[in-house]
């Protein structure tokens, strides 16, 4: 079946490439339409299967600066506009348990098949009572799971709250985020015990082991028999950057497992990645300049105009455009600046 003749649901199941989508805004700190544009443009051309919006690396702060709405319709109606190819929207959801459903509501109006939802607002909150704000969201629309890590406000979940959540029928991906081998596992561990691994897609939004999370099959025991499980796609800020090179190692990926040949370059890729990735997402300061590193990539290429976030103090970390410009000398055949460059003008029109 070509990609043209699947539903969005059917290309989120089978894995793609999500990138999540930024905010561009201009130096008095408001929406930049025509380069909010550019950017889906930009990921569509790139190969991307879908966008996710309205996330993290969207800042979740477009609630509070009320653009929440208007940044997810820009994105829809600028993906319809643009691509002929079954596109898969995925929206953030946030906050308690009300504003989450209200936001899943808004999402599905605007035309998101799925939404990823955050827990962060509900830190504190008994197993029991994360589960049942997971299932009322899950009434309004097909959800996406999201282990958060904590450095950037995510909380511990064990097996018995994957097993939970991978429980519930209107779950169909979960993006393990987690930057940690063990809770990794844990999530895999809940899905297999829930017996929800062929309903459920894993993506990786592990920025430390993107490549490695592709290629490793994961084998778990229920019941005597060992059960096979993979990361079939991912959904990342770190490819909301270089994502016409993001696109190729997914392909890459993709490619090395259906013919069981996983070269020795392809795992050394990881580590290439997770550099680069440690520099855009400021890891020497605890992941606090990894927005603004992103946004200093693509105004390099020209596609912001800028790196301001709605944030007024949130920009790089001192040190942080060192290593940007470090791996960025280090790795010139992982960059799209070529790509970017041949199209920007299409792009911003």
């Amino acid at each position: 079946m070509s990609i043209e003749d699947q539903t969005p649901l059917e290309i989120l199941k089978k894995g793609t490439v999500i990138p999540a989508h930024p905010l561009a805004l201009n130096a008095s700190r408001k929406l930049d339409v025509r380069r909010q544009r550019a950017l889906t443009r930009y990921y569509l051309d790139s190969g991307a299967g879908g966008l996710a919006v309205g996330v993290h690396t969207t800042q979740f702060a477009i609630r509070e600066a009320g653009l929440y709405k208007e940044v997810l319709a820009l994105a829809a109606n600028t993906a319809s506009e643009w691509s002929q190819k079954p596109i898969v929207m995925v929206a953030g959801l946030a906050g308690k348990t009300q504003q989450a459903v209200m936001e899943a509501k808004i999402a599905v109006d605007l035309g998101y098949h799925s939404g990823l939802l955050s827990l962060a607002a509900l830190k504190g909150q008994s197993p029991k009572d994360l589960i049942e704000h997971c299932r009322a969201v899950a009434k309004e629309i097909p959800l996406i799971g999201f282990y958060l890590q904590p450095a950037v406000g995510g909380m511990e979940l064990d097996v018995d709250f994957w097993s939970e959540f991978a429980a519930i029928p209107n779950v169909v991906a979960i993006k393990v985020a987690a930057f940690n081998r063990y809770r990794s596992l844990d999530v895999i561990r809940g899905v297999v015990n829930a017996k929800a691994e062929n309903r459920i897609t894993l993506y990786t939004g592990n920025d430390d082991h993107i490549v490695l999370d592709l290629l490793t099959p994961f084998d778990m025991e229920r019941d005597g028999e060992i059960i096979r499980v993979r990361f079939e796609g991912g959904l990342l800020g770190h490819w909301s950057v270089w994502t016409r090179s993001a696109v190729k190692i997914f392909e890459q990926c993709k490619k090395a497992v259906r013919e069981q040949n996983i070269s020795a370059d392809l795992l050394a890729l990881d580590g290439r990645v997770t550099d680069c990735n440690s520099a855009f997402f400021d890891v020497a300061n605890d992941f606090k300049g990894c927005i603004a590193g992103c946004h200093e990539i693509l105004r390099r290429q020209g596609l912001l105009e800028g790196i301001w976030c709605l944030d007024p103090n949130e920009g790089l970390s001192p040190g942080q455009m060192a290593e940007i410009n470090r791996v960025s000398a280090a790795y010139p055949d992982l960059n799209d600046d070529e790509f970017v460059a041949k199209n920007l003008k299409k792009w911003m029109a």
